[in-house]
């Protein structure tokens, strides 16, 4: 800055240097301040007073202060000679502000609230997940929280990068397993013996009376409307039954109802047996080839759902040494104490400790008697084994056998360990003192998960067993939740028998993984409605990078179209990633990536329209973004790169089916003069019956080059079959508009004369129509007649 133009007099009346900074910004943000290429003595001075450089907001200063105090080797060498040039310098450079990205935040039930998420251990994330206790099918409601925790999973890894370790276990030692192999057991016993019809009659009612005192005291609506569906229809085999023996109907009838019976009573009667005779089943492996039969299926069930499985599976039979141990050091730490071999929590102690707090989760259930002996099991909540305790809010690390239960060795006598230390145990031998992410459907909160937290924490002796608890909601049948205690749900099997892997975790995907899911025919229906959505735009893509062309031809000029759909796409994509940032929102990323095909839909029909083709690139580009996040979601497998697979195992079936597209093609291309109608005819015969049942969709634009699409044969032959019943629907619709006075007149080559209703009377040739034919006729036109009323009927009626 020239001397005498620089002024910095100003600067000395200002005492902070962030001020100082601003006012010099300010100055020099309306003058040149470089005079020549050389600094002056005012600039010099003008320096001498800063401190250090101005703040970067000040753009005007911080160039001026930086260009200076590159001169300075130079300034305080020598005198400063401002009419010689010396080099010019790059201007200083500022990065841009950028925006603050969205960050991963996940509703954590310890707070109830969506935390950011932040591992322990870098990109490392330690996730431990409640599996299933295997005593029957797996359901829809397993489904639910298996299905949505993949989702989270694969989202985690394949989205966001972290490096996810993930452990599940099985349980296959409870006392729902022990107690339905009692049962099953004797009951096949029982079927063994071959009873009599009178015998089965005398047992069944024998054990109704138990079972309709239990129904009389049972409150909860949905376990007594279990119960008496139940009731009825073991009251229903009984009549017959026992009206045949009173009236002496033949013993094969009376044997054949008897097995009706005994199928319809075998839950009843089953639960007597084990009440009689239960005690006296003392071996072993009864207690484990259920829930090892019932494992297996549940492996099957999630591999038919595309569940990835675990890093780590754990089994409770397996870890009973590790469980003991554990116990141990809960009893040696001061929060555990045995009574009658059996090995309890302190629940009071834990919580008045310093540093612990019981019922993290769900601090409002304490004291909720029901839950906690849900939580024990059946078989332990005796009145004996309830005044063990020393508070009934204390809950079992280790049962003590009773005759008819599975038993290890123990420092305390031979037992089974509880439920919920089966889960800190194996989780702790594997994951350590701490884990980033524990998960579970929302019903196990309390008591199970509020005690996971409780043992292990007094385990560890530590306050952050878990760092982040998921909680997947209940899945329900019409507002009904599904349980199997209840006999209330779909099995896997029977879903998968109805709809595909893919719509069923659509489904879960439109939905949040956290809130209440109603597993319905509306449901389903908008998870096909969606998936066929979106299966059209990558049919419809691929087609169009079909069209022939050379390299260079695949780079087409952007014009203001492209430019905003790709402006969308952007825009689509922060969305979709600020969806999943917020809690893994699913059901927003999939209503904006639904948004996205319809924008990109529209600029396909508009080029259409315009007899122009649409920007292979482009479409590309996003039929690949969207292949690759449902990909993510674990909706597609394979490696197609755009869209769903098709065919069997996703099989390609391009290279067979171009012989028929070019004769057909080649047929279309004729000119019409040379295009007889056997040729056109038999060209739709190739797109309606043929390439169908090939899983080809041929689809033809006036002007335009035919579509072809890939599809699965089923889905073809499903729409093939609906497409004859909506012509069908439109040729009667358009036949009972005709009069019958009309109908027979247009056959000119069938008939010359009629008479004044319309019915002819003379055949083409001028001879009267014979008294049979006439007959024939008749019954045509009364037909036709009936048809015509239905529709002037119909149009009365509607206006």
């Amino acid at each position: 800055v020239a001397a005498a133009a620089f002024d910095y007099g100003f600067l000395l009346r200002i005492s902070e240097d962030a001020r100082r900074g601003e006012a010099l910004n300010e100055y020099l943000s309306s003058r040149s301040y470089l005079a020549g290429y050389g600094p002056s003595q005012a600039d010099d001075e003008a320096f001498a007073l800063l401190r250090g450089p101005p703040h970067q907001q000040h753009v005007h200063a911080l160039r001026w202060y930086r260009h200076i105090a590159a001169l300075q080797p130079q300034m305080n060498g020598q005198a400063t000679d401002t009419s010689t040039k010396g080099k010019r310098m790059q201007p200083p450079w500022c990065p841009p502000d950028g925006t603050e990205l969205p960050k991963l935040r996940l509703y954590n039930s310890l707070t109830r609230t969506k935390e950011v998420f932040v591992p322990q251990h870098g990109n490392r994330v330690l996730w431990y997940c409640c599996g299933p206790t295997v005593y029957d099918a797996s359901h829809m409601g397993h489904a639910r929280s298996y299905i949505s925790f993949d989702i989270l999973r694969r989202i985690l890894m394949n989205y966001f990068k972290y490096d996810v370790f993930y452990c599940m276990n099985i349980t296959d030692i409870d006392d729902k397993i022990i107690k339905r192999a009692r049962q099953n057991h004797l009951l096949e016993q029982y079927r063994a013996k071959k009873p009599s019809a009178s015998q089965i009659l005398q047992d069944v009612l024998t054990a109704r009376e138990p079972f309709q005192a239990k129904l009389a005291e049972t409150t909860d609506p949905d376990k007594k409307q279990m119960l008496e569906r139940l009731d009825t229809a073991v009251t229903a085999a009984l009549t017959p039954l026992q009206g045949a023996i009173k009236s002496g109907t033949a013993d094969a009838a009376i044997q054949s109802q008897a097995q009706v019976l005994l199928d319809e009573a075998k839950d009843l009667l089953s639960d007597w047996l084990d009440s009689q005779f239960g005690c006296q089943v003392t071996e072993n492996s009864i207690f484990s080839l259920l829930p090892k039969y019932w494992e297996e299926e549940y492996h099957k069930d999630m591999d038919a759902l595309n569940v990835l499985p675990p890093d780590v599976l754990t089994r409770v039979s397996e870890y009973v040494p590790e469980i003991v141990e554990f116990v141990k050091k809960i009893v040696d730490n001061g929060y555990g104490y045995e009574s009658n071999g059996s090995v309890y929590f302190d629940t009071a102690k834990f919580g008045a400790s310093s540093g612990h707090s019981y019922a993290k989760l769900v601090p409002e259930a304490v004291g909720d008697q029901k839950a906690l002996q849900e939580g024990e099991g059946d078989l332990s909540i005796s009145a004996d084994r309830l005044s063990e305790k020393r508070s009934q809010n204390d809950f079992a690390l280790w049962k003590a056998s009773k005759p008819g239960e599975p038993s290890w060795e123990s420092p305390w006598g031979k037992g089974r360990p509880g439920w919920h230390i089966e889960c800190s145990a194996m989780a702790g031998s594997i994951l350590g003192a701490s884990m980033d992410i524990h998960g579970g459907g929302f019903d196990l909160r309390f008591p199970h998960h509020d005690n996971e937290l409780a043992q292990s924490e007094a385990y560890f002796e530590n306050n952050h067993w878990v760092r982040y608890f998921l909680h997947t909601g209940h899945l329900t049948i019409a507002g009904c939740k599904m349980s199997k205690s209840l006999k209330n749900f779909i099995t896997i099997k029977d879903a998968l028998a109805k709809h595909t892997a893919r719509q069923l975790r659509l489904a879960f995907l439109m939905h949040s993984w956290k809130d209440t899911l109603d597993y319905s025919n509306n449901t389903m229906e908008s998870a096909i409605q969606y998936e066929k959505f979106m299966n059209e735009f990558f049919l419809n893509v691929k087609d169009i990078l079909r069209t022939p062309t050379d390299i260079t031809g695949q780079f087409e000029k952007w014009e203001a179209e492209e430019i905003e759909l790709n402006k969308s796409f952007y825009e689509k994509k922060e969305a979709v990633h600020e969806a999943l940032c917020d809690n893994i929102d699913t059901r927003t990323a999939l209503e904006e990536i639904r948004a996205l095909v319809g924008q990109s839909n529209a600029y396909v029909a508009a080029r259409k329209a315009a007899k122009l083709l649409p920007n292979r690139m482009l479409l590309q580009s996003i039929a690949q973004y969207l292949t690759d996040m449902f990909k993510t979601f674990g909706a597609i497998e394979g490696t197609e790169p755009i869209g769903f697979p098709v065919g069997k195992n996703g099989q390609n079936t391009d290279v067979s089916l171009w012989p028929y597209l070019i004769i057909r093609v080649m047929a279309l291309s004729l000119p019409v003069r040379d295009a007889v109608t056997e040729v056109l005819q038999l060209c739709d015969a190739v797109r309606d019956d043929i390439l169908p049942e090939l899983g080809v969709r041929l689809e033809d634009h006036e002007g335009l080059r035919t579509v072809v699409k890939l599809v699965d044969r089923e889905t073809l032959l499903k729409e093939r079959e609906e497409k004859k019943k909506v012509i069908n629907a439109m040729a009667k619709q358009a036949k009972m508009k005709i009069p019958p006075s009309e109908m027979f007149r247009s056959e000119t080559d069938k008939y010359s004369s009629f008479d004044d209703t319309g019915f002819p009377t003379h055949d083409a040739e001028g001879k009267e129509i014979s008294k049979g034919q006439t007959k024939k006729l008749r019954k045509l036109y009364e037909a036709q007649e009936k048809l015509y009323n239905e529709y002037l009927q119909s149009n009365q009626n509607g206006s």
